[in-house]
């Protein structure tokens, strides 16, 4: 059996390709690019308006995760790379890491093995700067909010009612809730504070679903910072900060190129959490990349009953996308895991096991099919995976009406692909994709909310809190009602409750809170006890991580 080295390895060890040769393939020439250095570049406002969206798109999607994994940028990046070696123009369209899970239990989001996007090391930390430009828009934004109680409060907002937190991109739980402004008079009122994790921010929901500066700009102006003891709600236009927070996100707002292992164009933008937020990268990458490719491949965060419903009812119907495919990611070790076997003894066959945890699978594949698209399995191999047990998720799937390939592409990059590749052209030879949302963004938020809790979760009923009852009357009074909805939840299970593997059915889904994301055009339901402030786990990747004398880095992944 071939040892493959860890993620950093790989990518410390690659040849890349000057950024500007990587752009030429997709035609876009010197003045058309902004380089970072020699191997990254965002790509110019002019470019993105000289170009219309034609291409062919596909989404990535999967199970539910689970400490087995399952791989779904990394087949994202593999399955785009045996696309080119097939002679196709392809754009892989992902996200920008958080440094949370860098730094924490998940890792980084560049892919793995021999199907990344590099240079990993640059891409999971500061990158171009983008995570930290988001951070100093929604800081700005708060520091103003502050200032203007101290200078007087000429809006009449009521500290008690503010609804925007701070924001940092580390995995912190002591800053969930805090008191701030307690340095005296020239502190400001004594106020209740709290802080998101930047994925979380509505500041990333904006910059991934803003089209241009004139979008942006409008969008962060109709953020509701809070609200005035009658009620009304106050927005970042009122603060008169939408301006500069414009200004800060001016360079953020281009999407960046960077390259697959084997050299093909990568667009990495925005980095939204599928649990907490939408949880796909941005419209304008995304466009940008139907205009340079004919196929362009983009995932959505965590699995199908999270990002693959936001993507088809938030970012589709935004961008006026219209995805013809979706690959859905599965492993062997992963649904058995769904089926009941503990993580210490994934590595013996147990096809009875696959055979209960398939159940998370079929509901996913039969999930995304509800939206009229067509699927793949991509079944991502692992080396203890037994023939017996490949052969029944493979035949599982294509009982469905689904297509179901092997995916090798951590240990063969694209050629392990192929496969995968292959039955993603057929589909789309086929033409059968008639894509179209669940909902109706006009019905009421309880009819949304429960329309996805039925039909995508499974669930037999929701419970609202009474502080969800009040903010629901709230939203719709504030002209809310009729936006797409996107609900926060554990995405380790499709109810709220994470120990619930498999296919849970008839549970009821607890709403205990729902807020505007008024800039971003949704309205925002947590369900269960999800958190948008993560916490760092008893031991973070961080104690694994070093950079030797000579420059090397031990310990990212």
């Amino acid at each position: 059996m071939t040892t493959v080295p860890s993620d950093i390895a790989i990518a410390q060890a690659a040849k890349l390709r000057p950024i500007a040769d990587v752009a030429a393939e997709v035609g876009l020439g010197p003045d058309e690019i902004l380089p970072y250095g020699r191997y990254k570049a965002k790509i110019s406002a002019e470019a993105i308006a000289r170009r219309k969206p034609e291409g062919r798109l596909v989404l990535v999607t999967g199970i539910n995760p689970t400490p087995a994994g399952e791989g779904k940028s990394t087949v994202t990046v593999g399955v785009s790379q045996a696309l080119r070696r097939l002679g196709r123009k392809v754009v892989v369209c992902i996200r920008e890491p958080s440094l949370g899970p860098v730094f924490g239990v998940k890792g980084g989001a560049a892919g793995g093995g021999y199907a990344q996007v590099v240079p990993m090391d640059e891409i999971n930390l500061h990158f171009t700067g983008d995570f930290h430009a988001i951070t100093s828009a929604h800081n700005l934004l708060s520091a103003m909010l502050d200032n203007h109680l101290h200078q007087g409060n000429a809006l009449g907002i009521d500290p008690r009612r503010i609804t925007w937190p701070r924001t940092m991109d580390m995995n912190d739980r002591a800053l969930r809730s805090m008191v701030i402004s307690m340095g005296g008079i020239n502190a400001g009122p004594v106020r209740e504070e709290r802080f998101v994790i930047v994925p979380g921010s509505e500041i990333m929901a904006i910059l991934a679903l803003s089209t241009d500066l004139t979008d942006l700009e409008a969008r962060l102006g109709r953020i509701i910072v809070g609200l005035t003891r009658e009620r009304k709600p106050v927005t970042a236009a009122e603060l008169k900060a939408s301006g500069a927070m414009t200004l800060l996100l001016k360079d953020a707002m281009l999407p960046n190129l960077v390259q697959t292992l084997e050299g093909g164009p990568a667009l990495v933008h925005c980095g939204p959490f599928g649990n907490i937020a939408h949880g796909c990268n941005s419209i304008a990458a995304t466009r940008l990349g139907l205009s340079l490719g004919e196929l362009v491949l983009t995932e959505a965060g965590f699995g199908a009953d999270l990002g693959a419903e936001k993507f088809f009812d938030i970012k589709a119907r935004f961008g006026d996308l219209r995805p013809e495919a979706a690959i859905v990611v599965a492993t062997v070790r992963a649904l058995k895991m769904n089926g009941g076997v503990k993580k210490d003894a994934l590595g013996k066959e147990d096809v009875a096991a696959l055979r209960r945890g398939l159940v998370n699978l079929e509901a996913h594949v039969k999930n995304v099919q509800k939206f009229g698209v067509p699927v793949v399995v991509a079944l991502n191999r692992f080396t203890s995976d037994t023939e017996a047990e490949l052969e029944t998720l493979l035949d599982a799937a294509r009982g469905w009406g689904a297509r179901a390939a092997l995916s090798e592409v951590w240990a063969r990059g694209g050629e392990g692909g192929e496969a995968v590749a292959r039955e993603v052209l057929a589909l789309l030879d086929e033409k059968k994709a008639a894509f179209k949302p669940l909902y109706d963004v006009a019905r009421p938020i309880k009819e949304k909310i429960e329309t996805i809790a039925r039909e995508i979760y499974g669930a037999g009923g929701v419970d609202y809190t009474a502080a969800a009852e009040k903010n629901i009357a709230q939203c719709e009074a504030m002209g809310l009602g009729q936006t797409p909805v996107c609900i926060a939840k554990t995405q380790y299970s499709f109810s709220d409750d994470p120990t619930k593997l498999g296919r849970p059915t008839g549970f009821r889904l607890t709403i205990r809170d729902v807020y505007p994301s008024a800039g971003a055009g949704f309205v925002v339901a947590l369900a269960g006890d999800i958190m948008t402030m993560p916490g760092l786990p008893k031991s973070p990747a961080a104690e694994s991580i070093r950079v030797l004398p000579d420059g090397t880095i031990e310990g990212l992944f």
